[in-house]
C-alpha cells in the first residue's frame, strides 16, 4: 500500500476509534448533511464537543465541510478515505486467509496420521 494510503488508513482508524465520532458518522449517514447545531439537537453531546469531533473527522477526510447559508457550515460524509481503510483491511484479511488455510491443511494432515 502506498505511503499516502497508509497515512489515510491510519487517520481513518484513529477517527473511528472513538464511539462519539462513530455516532456522528452514523447520524450523518442516516440523516444527511448537517451542521454541528443540528447534530447537537439529535445527540446527547454539546455543540462544542461535536465541533471538535467534526474537525478531527474532517482532517481524516471522512466529512467535508460545506459553507451554508448565514455562515453555517454543513458537514457531509466523504467515503473515499473509508474505502482506502477497507482496502487495507481486505489486503490484511487475504494475507491471514492464506496463512489460516495453510494451518488448517497442516492440522488436517496431522489428524489423518
Amino acid at each position: 500500500m502506498p505511503p499516502d494510503h497508509e497515512a489515510t488508513a491510519e487517520q481513518v482508524f484513529v477517527a473511528l476509534a472513538d464511539p462519539t465520532r462513530r455516532g456522528l458518522l452514523a447520524a450523518l449517514a442516516s440523516g444527511g448533511p448537517a451542521t454541528a447545531t443540528d447534530l447537537a439537537n439529535r445527540l446527547p453531546i454539546t455543540r462544542q464537543a461535536i465541533a471538535k469531533h467534526l474537525a478531527l473527522l474532517s482532517e481524516a477526510g471522512l466529512v467535508a465541510p460545506e459553507p451554508g447559508e448565514r455562515r453555517r457550515v454543513r458537514y457531509r460524509l466523504h467515503s473515499a478515505p473509508m474505502q482506502v481503510a477497507q482496502q487495507f483491511l481486505a489486503a490484511m484479511a487475504r494475507d491471514w486467509d492464506g496463512r489460516l488455510d495453510a494451518l488448517k491443511g497442516h492440522l488436517d494432515l496431522g489428524e489423518r496420521r
